[in-house]
């Protein structure tokens, strides 16, 4: 039976596809089943053949496991995918941004020979070092749905069935956290019980989480070939399951500290850490880029979810399904953030207040709506203006500078101490750019503060290191009056943007932790190496080191990643109307076929 693709929709369509395919395939595995109950099944059959699950009305449905091989047959860790799946991102803009500067995003077909970025993006995950691809399981090319679902619908089923094997693959590497490490007895006998908690948390709760998710992934899969939606799984189990992710990362900061601690302390542990990783089911990898999975998975989960709201219909029941989960998804990466910062930031307000000596008025440095910006040593003139034509060494002096969100003290080191000679508001603060005159009135700018702690206005004239250095203290001093600060959505379509090609992990307060293949607008840039960029996925802003990225040169492609931002963001804004108007947060429930769903 054809389906008429010009007379319906492809959604209608595609419901209409899904149900066939359904039926054709359940008959297909009960004539195999039949077929394979009259032949002896050794032990290794039995791993892929079929399995029978008990469905919320009671009855048992034929899986086709046995011919998608999703689980049994996922090659790499999850540590690979991701590093593989990041590159062949930077792969894919690079081709588009590169080799065909001349035509426009979108517009590219296989009838001209340049292939378009859906394909051009499939041609580099079917590789040896990605992925299964939906189109390449034998089930799908039996079944002739390559030939009558339209193209768009190909790549959002592959879009869709990335975020299942991705998931696969996770679990396989917390399976080897558990079973390799956690599990292991030599290790645990080198651990206190408080060690032990210290290094792995609430490790087993994160991965019952994802277990029970990826159970309903692969039943979901095991239904029809042809996958109608992810995001409402996704959703259901990010708004009732997920918050374990929370627990974990917020701890990771104590993991790192004590982990560190144990293998300087423990020379048995030590022995045996070195041990169990050189072991070859781990290939190569660290222990701590297993502890790190967690975090990672629910960002990049975020991004998988994100990719299929940029394909899905509008207005369509997969548009709502993707708004819902990554509203949950965002949600929880930003419970995990912040818990993380607030975790650190008071720490570091503890620490700096011990070292801070208040020569008169005393300002309380600890308070749970503070902050630090940046922080740093400065030169400051150390007379009027007029002293430019000095030639004297003693110029300049030292001062040290903590910019915290809501407050600025200008100290002196004395030791280990810093001696507070000045304060103020930050909404006080007014910064000039002066133009260099000279090596000694190099990369200096003026700092006014306009009612400073004796209710005074005074004026610094600072000297920093470099031209970045420089930029980055005005830029933090005074964001609104020197930087192009903007939402995603004012920024225009030929704005600057790059991508990044390596990781980098924030140095100072004022940096952004990047990861390959993030794309950032460009807010500024200086000569000596350096970028400010706001990330277009999260919004997040700081300065990064300009070798871990490359511009995107292509207008056309900067206009379409710019364009998927907003829409990602208005459907996102748009969600939350809508939930807050129906009550959708008010009652999570399984979706439809769930196997933890309850009749």
């Amino acid at each position: 039976m054809s389906t008429d693709w010009t007379h319906n929709s492809d959604s209608e369509a595609i419901e209409e596809l899904s149900e066939q395919t359904a039926k054709a395939c359940t008959v297909k595995d009960t004539r195999r089943k039949t077929m394979n109950s009259q032949q002896p099944n050794s032990e290794g059959d039995q791993d892929i053949h079929m399995n029978h699950r008990v469905l919320r009305n009671g009855e048992c449905s034929q899986t086709i496991c046995h011919s998608l091989k999703i689980i049994k047959n996922i090659a790499f860790l999850y540590q690979e995918y991701r590093d593989t799946s990041k590159q062949q991102e930077i792969e894919q803009r690079r081709q588009r941004d590169n080799l065909f500067p001349g035509v426009k995003a979108g517009t590219m077909g296989t009838d001209s020979g340049v292939m378009s970025p859906p394909v051009l993006q499939l041609q580099l995950r079917n590789s040896a070092q990605s992925l299964t691809l939906w189109q390449n399981l034998e089930a799908v090319q039996a079944s002739g749905l390559l030939t009558q679902l339209p193209h768009k619908e190909i790549i959002m089923q592959e879009a869709m069935f990335e975020l299942v094997t991705s998931e696969a693959s996770y679990y396989k590497s917390l399976e080897i956290l558990e079973t390799h490490f956690l599990r292991n007895p030599v290790l645990v006998n080198t651990l206190s019980q408080s060690d032990m908690h210290f290094l792995f948390s609430n490790i087993e709760e994160v991965m019952k989480a994802s277990e029970r998710f990826l159970m309903d992934l692969e039943h979901r899969i095991e239904k029809s070939i042809l996958i109608p939606d992810v995001c409402d799984i996704v959703y259901y189990h990010a708004a009732k399951h997920f918050n374990v992710f929370i627990t974990y990362v917020i701890n990771q900061a104590y993991q790192e500290k004590n982990y560190r601690r144990i293998l300087d302390g423990n020379q048995q542990f030590r022995d045996t850490m070195a041990t169990l990783e050189n072991h070859s089911c781990v290939k190569g990898l660290s222990f701590t880029s297993f502890l790190i999975l967690p975090f990672q998975r629910i960002t990049r989960l975020k991004l998988l979810v994100q990719n299929i709201l940029k394909k899905a219909e509008e207005n369509s029941e997969r548009e709502a399904n993707a708004i819902k989960a990554h509203h949950e998804l965002e949600k929880i990466v930003k419970e995990c953030n912040e818990g993380v910062r607030k975790m650190s930031r008071t720490e570091e307000l503890i620490s700096i207040e011990k070292t801070l000596e208040f020569k008169s008025k005393s300002v309380p440095i600890i308070s749970h709506s503070r902050w630090l910006l940046k922080k740093g040593d400065v030169q400051q003139m150390g007379g009027p203006k007029s002293t430019r034509t000095m030639r004297s060494r003693k110029l300049y002096q030292p001062v040290y500078l903590f910019l915290f969100n809501n407050l600025l003290l200008v100290t002196k080191r004395s030791g280990d101490k810093f001696q507070v000679i000045d304060s103020c508001t930050r909404a006080m603060l007014r910064t000039e750019d002066l133009e260099d005159q000279g090596q000694q009135l190099a990369n200096v700018f003026n700092l006014k503060l306009l009612e400073n702690q004796d209710e005074r206005e005074v004026n610094y004239m600072l000297k920093t290191s470099s031209m970045s250095d420089k930029l980055r203290w005005i830029c933090a001093l005074t964001p609104n009056r020197r930087t192009r600060f903007m939402s995603t959505s004012a920024h225009q379509p030929d704005s600057p943007q790059v991508q990044c090609i390596q990781s980098y992990s924030a140095q100072e307060p004022d940096e952004l932790s990047t990861e390959m293949a993030d794309v950032l607008n460009l807010l500024e840039r200086t000569d000596d190496g350096w970028m400010m960029g706001e990330r277009l996925h999260d919004g997040e802003r700081g300065w990064f080191p300009s070798r871990v990225a490359e511009e995107i040169q292509n207008k056309e492609v900067r206009a379409q990643n710019l364009r998927e931002a907003i829409r990602i963001q208005q459907a996102h804004e748009g969600g939350l109307h809508a939930g807050a108007k129906s009550g959708v947060r008010a009652g999570r429930h399984a979706p439809k076929g769930s196997i933890f769903s309850k009749s």
